[in-house]
């Protein structure tokens, strides 16, 4: 069984951080890209950031600069260092995994931020 649980989750102040976590469980991590989406109130979830299996990364323009992605393959955990935060990045984040026509999703954890 696949497991993606999402961590770190929570209510900060404009200018402040977070780290995300997401442990996996149930797949071979090392193999699989590994991804960070997020969706807002009345809009489409998108791609925050992404880490290959060989860590080669991405990012949304939105957060460039200012959001990490890496990746622990001993501990099959992703992380999402978020900097700078701004009230525009308030969403639902979630973790996917995927790996050829094989995706998965966690559940989600809530980023709010806001004075």
């Amino acid at each position: 069984q696949v497991q993606l649980v999402e961590s770190g989750g929570g209510l900060v102040q404009p200018g402040g951080s977070l780290r995300l976590s997401c442990a996996a469980s149930g797949i071979i991590f090392d193999i699989y890209t590994m991804g960070w989406y997020r969706q807002a109130p009345g809009k489409q979830r998108e791609l925050v950031a992404a880490i290959s299996s060989g860590a080669n990364t991405n990012y949304a323009d939105s957060v460039k600069g200012r959001f990490t992605i890496s990746r622990d393959n001993a501990k099959n955990t992703v992380y999402l260092q978020m900097n700078s935060l701004k009230p525009e990045d308030t969403a639902v984040y979630y973790c996917n995994a995927g790996w050829g026509s094989r995706g998965y999703w966690g559940q989600g954890t809530q980023v709010t931020v806001s004075s």
